[in-house]
């Protein structure tokens, strides 16, 4: 820790002035929750207060303690020495307005389907109170198994995952949100362990990060569990595993909604009979793909 700033540094514009501008010299990566050195020195200070995350200018010229200086200055310390994320320092992270449970067991909630589910799948999903079954594959921290329970409200979901270490981690989530009635957990080589069952929807984030990439991937993602990033060559090893066993879980009408992230030239190449829908989000229009039970089973 800088000496300097520990004596030098007292009221919250000064904690954010400095931890901005050491963020930006240490040239840290971003996107595990926010994409710039501002909102996430802002998060992390506001965290760190205890303060609204929404709510900053009121204590900008607010003095702090001792030990709060102290305990943010540590955090800011380790995310530019250890390249931690800071969804791991923090121990959470937020999606749709959600707080969810994070450690190093999983990879750091920020999946854009969480947008698609926001907004019920609409219009893919006519009705939100008709689905039934629900299948969240790779689910990690449960995130996307929670939101998808949030936004139908007579499902039953499936929550798989192969690593038992994430499933004690999503299922703190899901007893977090109430809704252990609801979801289940299951461990699951992808399908393989799953008992028949026809889901009206699956989605997925899965590993997808293509060999070169994940050779070249930014420290902060190397804190990342590389079962839950690496897809094998072109990225698309797991992909395959589930185009070719989705059709015998998907109902008549289902639909399956899978995130690729970067690896849209790789699925073209490796699928290129298939017609998905790409679904646009905030970020991007080729990073998460629609196909229906009629599309697979064709």
């Amino acid at each position: 820790m800088n000496p300097s700033a520990f004596h030098e540094l007292f009221t919250v514009r000064d904690l954010l002035r400095y931890a901005v501008s050491q963020f930006n010299a240490t040239k840290l990566s971003f996107g595990h929750g926010s994409d710039n050195a501002w909102d996430e020195a802002v998060y992390l200070l506001l965290h760190t207060l205890h303060l609204p995350l929404d709510t900053l200018e009121p204590f900008l010229d607010a003095r702090v303690l001792t030990d709060e200086r102290e305990r943010f200055l540590t955090m800011v310390d380790r995310r530019m020495t250890e390249r931690v994320p800071a969804a791991y320092l923090t121990g959470e992270a937020w999606l749709q307005g959600h707080r969810f449970v994070v450690d190093q067991r999983v990879i750091v909630p920020r999946s854009p389907i969480s947008e698609l589910l926001a907004q019920d799948l609409s219009p893919w999903v006519a009705d939100p109170d008709d689905v039934e079954f629900v299948l969240d594959l790779c689910t990690g921290s449960g995130c996307l198994a929670v939101l998808a329970a949030l936004a139908f409200p007579n499902a039953q979901v499936d929550a798989v995952d192969l690593s038992e270490h994430a499933l004690e981690l999503a299922n703190e989530n899901i007893e977090q949100f109430g809704l252990d009635g609801r979801i289940a957990t299951h461990r699951s080589d992808l399908f393989e362990q799953m008992p028949q069952c026809l889901y009206d929807v699956i989605v997925c984030n899965p590993p997808y990060v293509n060999n070169h990439a994940m050779e070249s991937l930014p420290a902060e993602y190397r804190h990342e569990p590389t079962l839950a990033l690496a897809g094998g060559e072109d990225g698309m090893d797991i992909v395959r595993r589930i185009l070719e066993r989705a059709p015998e879980f998907l109902a008549p009408g289902g639909i399956l909604v899978l995130e690729i992230g970067n690896e849209y030239e790789n699925f073209i190449a490796a699928f290129p009979e298939l017609e998905p829908v790409w679904l646009s989000t905030e970020n991007s229009d080729d990073q998460i793909l629609l196909l229906t039970q009629d599309q697979l089973t064709s």
